[in-house]
Parts: C-alpha cells; structure tokens; sequence
C-alpha cells in the first residue's frame, strides 16, 4: 500500500513539475525597453471616414464568430458549425460573417471568394487573445501565464510578421491587463469595444492618450447564436464594397466604419428581433471639415458625447441627431458616441492630430527597443529555472 502511494505521489509530482516546466519554457521573451507616452500632436487632423463613399453605403459586419470545429480537441466551444451561424446572422441583416475559431483556421462554409483567414490566438487563462488577420496559418507558440507586458508586446511583435494586421480582444475581460501595460503595447490596428460590460470603452481611450492609435471594433464574441441574449448585440458597419478579404482588408485599415451596441430586442421572440436589426439607427454623414469634426445621424439621439484623452468629455449635445465640434490645437484626439433612447450606441473610430509631412496617419508602427541586458538576464533566470525543475525530476524517480 505504501508502495502503491509512494507511486502515485511521484506520477502527481512530475504532473505537477511538468506543468512548472511547460509555463517557464513559453515564458521567454525579449524585455522592451517602451517608449515613453507621446500625445497625438501636429498641424492636421486624420479622418478615418476620409475615403467614405455614400453611395457604397454600410455593410453590417461581425468579425469575432465561433462555430463547431473538427480536430483534436475534445470540447467545442460552439456547438453549431459555420453555416448554421452564418445563417443567423444573415436572417439578422448582417452583410458579413467571419468565423474566428480559436487557434484554428475556419473555411468559409459555402462561398470561398467571401474566405477570411483569421483566428483567435491564445491559451492563457488570462484570456490576453488577439484576432489575427490574414495569416496563411496558425501560430500556436503562447505564453502560458503573460505577466509582463513584454512578453504581450513580444506576442503582438512575432504574430505581426506574417499577419496583415491584429486586434487585442475583449480588454474588459482580459486578466492581468492593467492601464499601465496599455499605455505602453504597440503593434496592434483595432481594439475590441463595448465587450458585455460597458459603454465607456475608457481602455481605448488609456492607449489613445499614450499615443497608440487603433481603431474600434465590436462584436459578438458568439459562441451560442441559439440564445437571443447574445446575438447580435454588437456589430460594425463598413463603408465597403465588398466582403471579400481585399476590400475588407483596405476598409478595416483604413478606418471607414462604426462600431455599434444594439439591444436584445424581443428578449426572445426572434421575429421582433429581425424586424427590429433591419431598423437600426444609423450614421448618415461623418466626417471632418477643417478642423471641425461632424456626424449626422439618422435619427435623434438621447446624447451625442464627444470623448478625448484620459476619457475626458470634450462635448455633448442632448436630444439632437447632429453634431458638430471644433477640435482645438492642444487636444490630441476626439472619438465620438451617441446613445439612443432603446439602449442602442453608436461608436466612432477616432479624429486625431498627426503631421501629415512626416507621416500618412497617427499610427506610430515602429519597433519598440529591446533592453539587450535585461532580455539576457530575464532568459538566463528562466533557463536556470527549467533546470531546476528537470533536476528536481531527475530526483523524484532516481
């Protein structure tokens, strides 16, 4: 009997002396040396809805979709497969459906010309995920427990070299992902908005105060397109012509659309719920006339908030569906919201200050420095840690 627990104590010591060593040898990393926050600054303003075509009109977009997915492993985290759920949203009035399966690669279910390559990548239980655009494959190397914030920037950096660009998925619900790591990553196109929590989306506005531009997605983060509570709440509408991945590609880098919070409506009676996605409030006119931003919408908002750095409000017009606001000289960025009296919101991608002779826009797209040193001691500790582990291995079953 002792024999048998001596035994089973070792096969639990090395379970547990394994998983040590797994989560130190994806724990190396290069340690950055982060630029020091820099406001959006500069004599123009960029305007993402520059290249707004009117008579393109908005397509209704959801980019973040799970479905059923075959492989080895043993729990899905959607039990329909892609048709299914492609067909849920199109009875919703959704242009465009793409399917971002974790760590996995999803064909489009019946029309390969509509094809998107993206995945969401990660297995940490601190949920720091990114959607990843336009890579040919899967990049399955993940830190098991990210800490650092060099070791997110290290994941944004090498997932970057074949991808056409990344966005950081649901900030609200990503553990360990604190301001001061936001400030400071680089390296991503779009963030997440409005993920089941709230409208503030003041994380945005954290990373757009430090000078990181992005643009704002929200979507569903679907994996039960059965249960009406959570589908089709969040969406995008994109002045393209096409859903095909070129001209998503050049829409989504550009900056030409909104992002947008819709209620549950019919709180279960489906029929209710497609009448009223097919009436949705929308943008009728958006855009920046000198240094004067505006937005018109299609029909009259409870408030129009106009929102700058540290989340500070810049305006707010009440009762009203137009807005029109002057962006001052020392005020780095304006992004615009506007709360609708159903509980719909409507979000905008933001207005920001850049010098136009030095740059195309406000992305700042350089490296962040590598700390030479502190990379060769930071892997050096690990390294000797992995050597801990395996000696204490070694051990147990000599």
């Amino acid at each position: 009997m002792r024999k048998l627990l001596s035994i089973i104590g070792k096969i639990l010591g090395t379970v547990l002396l394994l998983f040590v060593l797994l989560v130190l040898v994806t724990e190396f990393s290069p340690i950055y040396h982060f630029r020091a926050p820099r406001p959006f600054s500069g004599p123009d303003i960029f305007n993402p809805y520059a290249s707004l075509d009117s008579t393109l009109g908005w397509k209704r977009a959801n980019f973040h979709t799970h479905t059923r997915v075959d492989g080895p492993w043993p729990v899905n985290e959607c039990p329909y497969d892609a048709a299914y759920t492609d067909s849920v949203y199109r009875s919703l009035g959704y242009d465009i459906v793409t399917f971002s399966n974790h760590n996995e690669i999803t064909l489009h279910p019946y029309d390969s010309t509509l094809q998107v390559n993206v995945y969401e990548q990660g297995y940490s239980p601190f949920k720091f995920h990114k959607l990843v655009f336009g890579s040919p494959s899967v990049k399955h190397w993940d830190p098991i427990l990210p800490f650092l914030t060099s070791q997110k920037q290290f994941e944004l950096d090498r997932l970057s070299k074949d991808a056409d660009f990344i966005q950081i998925n649901h900030p609200y619900r990503t553990n360990a992902f604190p301001r001061s790591q936001i400030e400071k990553l680089s390296g991503y196109q779009i963030m997440e908005l409005d993920t089941h929590i709230s409208t503030e989306n003041e994380y945005w506005d954290w990373a757009l105060t430090a000078g990181h531009y992005s643009f704002g997605l929200a979507n569903d983060d679907l994996h039960h397109p059965e249960r009406h509570w959570l589908t089709a709440i969040r969406c995008n509408f994109l002045n393209t012509p096409s859903g095909r991945y070129e001209d998503l590609k050049k829409t989504l880098l550009g900056g030409c659309y909104y992002a947008m919070r819709v209620p549950d409506y019919g709180n279960g009676d489906w029929e209710v719920k497609r009448q009223k996605n097919r009436e949705l409030p929308s943008v009728e006119a958006i855009g920046l006339e000198g240094n004067t931003l505006y937005l018109t919408l299609s029909r009259r908002a409870d408030s129009i908030r106009v929102n700058g750095a540290e989340h500070r409000t810049l305006a707010l017009a009440v009762d009203t569906c137009a807005i029109r606001y002057a962006l001052p000289e020392n005020e780095p960025y304006a992004r615009l919201t506007a709360f609708f009296p159903d509980g719909a919101v409507i979000y905008t991608n933001p207005f920001a200050r850049y010098d136009a002779r030095v740059q195309p826009n406000p992305f700042n797209n350089a490296p962040q420095p590598v700390n030479t040193a502190l990379t060769l001691l930071f892997n050096l500790l690990l390294g000797l840690l992995c050597a801990c582990v395996l000696r204490i291995l070694v051990k147990l079953w000599r």
